[in-house]
């Protein structure tokens, strides 16, 4: 494996000696930059997978060393050492984009910690957009942002139906994508120029429903006092979108039948059918097979429908795509909102990861927008997030993603809630050094209280 390369930037030559020589014992390739010029210098000719750069610098301002690395290289992480007195200068650093900050005197030990959660968030950024590249040219589906292999298996059938003339049936949860999906389908097909038309069945009333779909001639009922066109025709030549279709009732049922089978419908009011050539899509969040069962949905327009079935998993059933998603929404939610750029700290990070996502994308989207309005700092924190997303120390004991690292963690701060909060009794419970505690706090991105 290649060695990861540290530029490290420190005009005290003593103490970036120090620090070089145990970066170089944990295995990475260090460059020693002795003043601000040279490692711009240095940062113009070479790349590097991180940064670790001290604020107060003989030439130049720390601050011009961290923007002039992210505009040669906008995904390296950086990482900013500041002696006690320069908190104000650390934290406009993170708002530049440093990864996050070191207080001086710099212990080997933290360093390293904080180095390898850059090094690793790097590299899982890196991973994201290598995998998004390799499916650019093979799926080009835009909004759709995935990076593990259940929504490749998904768009890969979305890619072999789109261009066909095959009905689908898009299943899934409340809030998975479903029109989403429809809408791949339809920019995919041969029909992409013709317009891609989407209802609810399940936001009209029956008469009102089969109005729209099929439309209606003047004098059909009070109040129709001119034709108007339905879906069905403001489809043709393109895509028709049902949503929800379980929550249409046997009647419209039989007509949406007949719509299939024949390719013809009639308007409300009248008695001359005709011919209509929009393909037809269809989604629900229901069991089809269940429901003909009791008798609530017709079974030869079930099979009708299904005759190429997609089942969209749920968001906790593709985990790896929590944290991608997370980003996507994050980045359109500041375009919307505004504000500070921010960033996901790793315990925050975590909780999305375990949490279950009952609502799915949709809710995970609608969080990250509050999560946006909430956050005070550079970082986002898990207290940012809503309370239901921070699961107990019993449900996280029964997590079987559970890591070595996430029990170390989940055993700390259970120590901590048993003081009561006080990190310094939580810390003489564990039988770890005060310093210890805090460092792995701040590892895991959450405030240190020395008191």
């Amino acid at each position: 494996m290649d060695k990861t390369r540290i530029l490290l930037v420190e005009d005290n030559l003593s103490l970036g000696a120090m620090l070089g020589m145990e970066l170089k014992r944990r295995g990475h390739a260090v460059e020693i930059a002795k003043s601000g010029a040279e490692a711009m210098t240095k940062l113009g000719a070479a790349e590097y997978d991180a940064v670790v750069t001290d604020l107060k610098l003989g030439d130049l301002d720390g601050l011009e060393v961290l923007k002039f690395a992210k505009s040669k290289h906008p995904r390296i992480e950086v990482l900013v050492m500041t002696g006690h007195g320069s908190i104000d200068t650390a934290v406009a650093a993170m708002r530049a984009g440093a990864f996050d900050y070191l207080t001086k005197p710099v212990e080997p030990e933290e360093l390293n910690i904080v180095l390898d959660k850059a090094i690793e968030h790097s590299r899982l950024v890196h991973e994201v957009e290598r995998l998004r590249e390799e499916v650019k040219d093979k799926y080009s589906f835009d909004g759709i942002v995935f990076s593990g292999t259940p929504m490749r298996k998904v768009l890969d059938l979305v890619s072999k139906v789109a261009a066909t003339e095959a009905t689908v049936l898009i299943m899934g949860e409340s809030g998975t994508g479903k029109e989403l999906i429809a809408r791949a389908l339809h920019e995919k097909s041969p029909r992409r120029n013709g317009a891609f038309v989407a209802i609810n069945c399940g936001a009209l009333p029956e008469g009102l429903l089969e109005s729209e779909l099929f439309g209606h001639v003047r004098g059909a009922f009070t109040g129709a006092e001119r034709n108007k066109r339905g879906l069905f025709e403001e489809a043709n030549g393109g895509t028709l979108f049902l949503d929800e279709i379980s929550e249409t009732t046997p009647g419209l049922q039989v007509k949406l039948l007949r719509a299939l089978q024949e390719g013809e419908i009639r308007r409300v009011g009248d008695n001359h059918p005709f011919k209509v050539s929009g393909r037809l899509l269809a989604a629900t969040n229901k069991d089809l097979t269940k429901l003909v069962a009791e008798g609530k949905f017709r079974e030869d327009l079930y099979y009708r429908l299904k005759v190429f079935p997609i089942e969209l998993p749920a968001l906790r059933e593709r985990p790896e795509d929590i944290l991608p998603l997370a980003e996507h929404f994050l980045r359109k939610a500041k375009k919307k909102l505004g504000g500070a750029a921010v960033k996901f700290s790793p315990a925050a990070a975590d909780a999305l990861r375990r949490y279950r996502w009952p609502g799915n994308v949709r809710e995970l989207e609608h969080v990250i927008e509050r999560v946006l309005i909430m956050a005070s700092g550079a970082s986002i924190a898990p207290g940012d997030l809503p309370p239901e997303m921070l699961p107990s120390a019993e449900a996280a004991k029964n997590d079987p993603r559970e890591t070595l690292d996430d029990a170390e963690k989940r055993h700390i701060l259970q120590a901590i809630e048993d003081c009561g909060g006080n990190q310094v009794a939580a810390a003489k419970r564990l039988g770890v050094a005060r310093n210890t505690l805090w460092r792995k706090l701040k590892a895991y991105g959450i405030p240190a209280k020395k008191k």
